[in-house]
């Protein structure tokens, strides 16, 4: 339980949150076009912190997301990499709306 509301604090707290692990690529290509954007998110290494295994778990209950990156722009769920990508063009609009840029 305590993971749950550690993730969930993450993405309360945060215009941005990136759930990541330090060598997964894909967590390497979302870091990289939010750094592009001009956008400094709140990055949690899950491979890097004591209860990363837990965290990732409690992330698969608020999300049914288990893969990383798990990405949130304005305490809202945008998915993995993927789905960021796909938002590139809706990105800068979504991270003014966030107060991110």
């Amino acid at each position: 339980m305590a993971a749950k509301t550690k993730a969930q604090e993450i993405i309360d707290n945060n215009a941005v949150a990136v759930f990541s692990k330090s060598y997964c690529p894909y967590c390497k290509a979302t870091k990289s076009l939010l750094s592009e954007m001009g956008v400094k998110p709140y990055i949690i290494e899950l491979d890097q912190v004591d209860d990363g295994a837990a965290i990732q778990d409690a992330l698969e209950d608020i999300t049914h997301q288990r893969s990383v990156p798990n990405i949130f722009i304005d305490h809202k769920h945008i998915g993995g990499n993927s789905e960021l990508q796909s938002k590139k063009s809706q990105l800068p609009q979504l991270l003014k709306d966030a107060n991110a840029i």
